[in-house]
């Protein structure tokens, strides 16, 4: 007996210990991980005992340079699990003006580049030839974009940290006053680092920037492959690189990368690969622009590329730290008003869609395609109409903006983008036919936009088929001088409208990846022929477009469609109106986007035609505005919609009082109850957690030593249920 109460004991006191350490692991694991907590992680700019190597630091990465003889990357190592990217010396840019390339810093004789050893680094040498080191200096971040915002927004801060800039400078006659600056940006509480060049012509004549590569960095190869090209690799690596240089109607920043090369590393000859195929060396450019002339006293600035070091392969990690990028980076994709997409004919019936806004509780009102709105008029009728609607809007605190579309139309053969190989516009655009920003028509479109938005005081812009990044070879427009800096010209006038609107409080919808430039929103990605379809495929698509399009992007970055009324065809089996003849499911479809967090183009001409429609509308609304920080939280993907079984998403955030929000849904005929394993990690929380269902009494659940709770649940046929979590 007595022994029985012995060995009793021990298992108390081992099982304690136990729990104990496991704590002390959790509170160890917590502190230190930068996507659950906000880590004292402050950027600054170090320079070492020795005075050779400058060093930028922020507790989660690291990259050293050795100034002298020449500026050169020796190490750049992610804090968080120790990986060493480098394995070899480059250049810290390269350029090619007037048709011949240099190197911008840098050093040679590295014979062996599968890895880098710091005593290596005494024995390399400069070249005459290179930009050569002349100074450094040391600056806080200053915002990119003075970002004016006008509605709601889950981050209302610019970012900081320190920028630590390298200038060089050319010994060669030739290149006698042209001055090549690199800029580093590293931000606070995020393994990020922005890189972009600057060319500066200070001579008195003209010269011709071909090409300037921003960043060459050889990394450690991500697999060993003896056979292979680079398409067939993996490109999964542990630096997630992104610029801001992205369009083509995408609805991810990966397929629409104008910039980003891996390229193979002829002198790495002790890879593993038998071809030297192994895609291991990182150079970032845009492939189509050959040829900017830079006046004397002008500047030309690269492509801004933000480098985020990633310590997991796990898609929803790597989702999570793409996320806190934009967050950080481009605040202003947090911003995500409440808005409908009206079809309107009359002006009437645009206060009536104002006042039902008011009503219910929603913010702005976008006049949609179709409607009567042509923001291309700028005559003083037009201006008049406008400006009046926009101040009965005001009036009631409701935001109103405006359609235009740019790309996918024809202008005339003189303002077309010209085809390089035929030297005609006939379907040369990546949409068939297109304007050439460049052209007159363009710049005058631009103006007149600008022009149009100023005098009525629209508060949004929905800017549909924006430059898409054609080429244009016309030797006549007046935006660019031919074909060799066409898209980088068409670019940069596309960008600026971005910056301009988003530095006068004008929130964009744009259907391409302009997010670094000032655009707010991007449509999720759907069919649109899919709105034809029944609405209860439509329920089921919208929630599989909602879980596929947000492992990038945060809810705030994307909108969904609703049609109220007809679209791409369809019946009444595919329409909402009447809307209080279908009100479960428009309710179902309000519910599955507000419940991600995602803001859907209610397309249509009211908001509701009934007190019970109004009842339900202002029900949801209200819903979601209690719990809008929460809602406009990260995504935890639980299970994807298959209409088979239930399906849901998970919203966390760590800093907040309401932890984590769980949307399930039932798609069968049938009520279900089933049980399913929760992920609380990226809650923060680490033993228990108060969970209720639908604002009910909350129940007090365990963790285990996976971060999970077992969760029960009962759905209605065809219906949903919620579940906050504290």
């Amino acid at each position: 007996m007595q022994k029985a109460i012995f060995l009793f004991f021990i298992f108390i006191v081992s099982k304690s210990f136990a729990q104990q350490s496991w704590k002390a692991e959790n509170d160890n694991l917590f502190s230190k991980d930068w996507l659950v907590n906000n880590i004292a992680a402050k950027a600054d700019v170090y320079k070492s005992n020795n005075g050779k190597d400058i060093i930028l630091y922020n507790g989660l990465v690291k990259r050293t340079f050795l100034i002298q003889p020449n500026v050169v990357c020796i190490d750049y190592k992610n804090m968080s699990n120790g990986q060493q990217l480098l394995r070899a010396i480059k250049p810290e840019a390269k350029v090619i003006i007037n048709n011949k390339e240099y190197n911008v810093g840098g050093l040679h004789g590295q014979t062996e580049n599968a890895y880098l050893l710091p005593e290596w680094v005494n024995n390399f040498k400069t070249d005459e030839s290179d930009f050569q080191f002349v100074k450094y200096t040391v600056e806080n971040i200053q915002p990119f974009i003075q970002w004016k915002q006008r509605g709601w927004a889950m981050n209302k801060n610019q970012p900081t940290g320190k920028e630590l800039t390298f200038i060089f400078q050319s010994s060669l006659q030739e290149l006698k006053n042209v001055f090549v600056n690199v800029h580093y940006e590293l931000y606070d509480g995020i393994p990020l680092i922005i890189k972009w060049v600057s060319v500066e012509n200070k001579s008195d004549h003209i010269i011709t920037v071909n090409r300037v590569v921003n960043e060459s960095l050889a990394l450690v190869e991500e697999e060993s492959a003896v056979v292979g090209t680079p398409e067939q690799m993996k490109k999964q690596h542990g630096i997630y690189v992104e610029t801001n240089y992205a369009f083509n109607n995408a609805m991810r920043y990966d397929i629409s990368d104008q910039t980003t090369h891996w390229e193979t590393d002829t002198v790495y000859t002790s890879q593993v690969n038998y071809n030297y195929q192994t895609p291991c060396l990182l150079e970032v450019y845009p492939e189509k622009v050959t040829g900017v002339e830079l006046q004397p006293n002008e500047k030309f600035n690269s492509v801004r590329t933000s480098e985020l070091l990633m310590d997991s392969y796990d898609r929803e990690r790597r989702g999570l730290a793409i996320r806190k990028m934009y967050r950080t980076i481009a605040p202003w994709t947090t911003e995500s008003p409440i808005f409908m997409h009206l079809i309107s004919k009359n002006d009437e019936e645009v206060k009536h869609a104002i006042d039902q806004c008011v009503a219910t509780g929603y913010e702005a009102v976008i006049l949609s395609f179709g409607s009567h709105c042509n923001m291309e008029d700028t005559s003083v009728e037009n201006i008049k109409r406008w400006k009046m609607l926009s101040d009965y809007a005001h009036s009631k605190n409701i935001l109103i903006g405006g359609y235009s579309l740019f790309s996918s139309r024809k202008i005339s053969d003189e303002d077309d983008v010209i085809d390089p190989v035929t030297g005609k516009p006939d379907a040369a655009a990546f949409f068939g036919n297109a304007p050439c920003m460049g052209s007159k028509w363009g710049l005058n479109y631009l103006a007149t936009l600008k022009y149009f938005i100023s005098n009525t005081g629209f508060d949004l812009f929905e800017n549909d088929g924006p430059y898409p990044g054609d080429v244009c070879a016309s030797t006549k427009h007046p935006g660019h001088k031919n074909l060799d800096d066409s898209q980088w010209k068409q670019m940069e006038l596309q960008k600026g409208l971005y910056h301009w609107c988003s530095e006068h409080g004008v929130y964009v919808n744009a259907p391409d990846w302009y997010f670094l430039d000032g655009t707010n929103k991007i449509a999720i990605g759907y069919r649109e022929v899919n709105f034809s379809l029944p609405r209860e495929d439509q329920k089921i698509l919208n929630r599989q477009n909602i879980y596929d399009g947000l492992w990038e992007k945060t809810p705030s970055m994307s909108w969904g469609f609703v049609p109220l009324t007809r679209y791409q065809g369809g019946g009444e089996e595919a329409v909402l109106e009447p809307l209080s003849g279908h009100l479960k499911d428009y309710e179902q479809l309000m519910m599955q986007y507000y419940g991600s967090g995602v803001q859907a183009c209610y397309r249509g001409p009211r908001l509701f035609d009934t007190d019970a429609t109004k009842q339900t509308v202002s029900n949801v609304i209200t819903w979601y505005k209690k719990y809008r920080d929460i809602l406009n939280s990260d995504i935890i993907h639980l299970r994807r919609a298959d209409g088979r079984d239930w399906d849901g998403v998970m919203h966390v955030n760590p800093q907040l009082q309401t932890k984590a929000l769980i949307m399930l849904y039932n798609p069968l005929k049938e009520k279900i109850s089933r049980t399913i394993k929760i992920p609380l990690y990226y809650t923060g929380l680490t033993t228990t957690a108060l969970i209720s269902e639908k604002g009910g009494v909350a129940k007090k659940y365990s963790l285990n030593r996976n971060y999970e709770i077992e969760l029960a649940f009962t759905i209605d046929p065809e219906s949903y249920t919620w579940f906050e979590i504290r």
